[in-house]
C-alpha cells in the first residue's frame, strides 16, 4: 500500500473583517444598530410569514389530494417550515419557531407521510395561523406552552410508530 501525503487546508478567516469586536466582545453600538434593523423589519415579518403559511397550505392541500405525490412534497414542506422556524424568534415570535421546529421534526422523522402525518401537518398549520391571527408574541404564555406540548405529543406519537 502506498502512503499518501495528506494536505491540510485552512479556509480563510474573513468573518473578523465583517464583525466589529474587541477583547470585551462585540461592539455594543453595532449590536444595537443591528437590533434596530431587525425591529424595523418586524412588520415585514408578518407579511412574510403569512406568505409562508399560504405556501405550506398549498403544499398541504396537494399532499392531501394527491397521496401518490406526498413523498415528493415532503422536501418542499420541510423547506418552508424550516424558514418559519428560523425567522420566528428573530422577530419576536418564538412560538412560531417552536411550531416550525416540531413540524420540521415530523417531516424529517416519518418514513412515509400517511393520512395521520397529513393531519398532523394540518394541526401545525392551524397553530401557526392562530399565533399570527392572535398576535401571540414570544412564547405565547400558558396557551403557547399548551399548544407546543400538544404538537410535541402528536409528533412523538407519529415518529415512534
Amino acid at each position: 500500500m502506498q502512503d499518501k501525503a495528506c494536505e491540510f487546508i485552512t479556509p480563510p478567516d474573513t468573518l473578523h473583517k465583517k464583525v466589529s469586536y474587541s477583547a470585551t466582545g462585540v461592539d455594543a453600538a453595532m449590536l444595537e444598530k443591528a437590533e434596530q434593523v431587525i425591529a424595523g423589519l418586524r412588520g415585514s415579518y408578518l407579511e412574510w410569514v403569512v406568505e409562508d403559511i399560504d405556501k405550506l397550505q398549498a403544499l398541504y392541500d396537494r399532499a392531501r389530494s394527491e397521496p401518490g405525490q406526498r413523498q415528493e412534497l415532503v422536501k418542499d414542506l420541510f423547506c418552508v417550515a424550516h424558514d418559519i422556524k428560523g425567522q420566528g424568534g428573530s422577530f419576536g415570535y418564538g412560538l412560531m419557531t417552536s411550531i416550525g421546529y416540531h413540524l420540521c421534526q415530523l417531516l424529517e422523522s416519518v418514513d412515509e407521510l400517511d393520512d395521520a402525518g397529513i393531519d398532523a401537518i394540518g394541526l401545525h398549520l392551524d397553530a401557526m395561523r392562530l399565533v399570527i391571527n392572535q398576535g401571540m408574541e414570544g412564547s405565547g404564555g400558558t396557551a403557547g406552552a399548551n399548544m407546543v406540548d400538544g404538537l410535541q405529543a402528536v409528533v412523538g406519537k407519529l415518529t415512534q410508530r
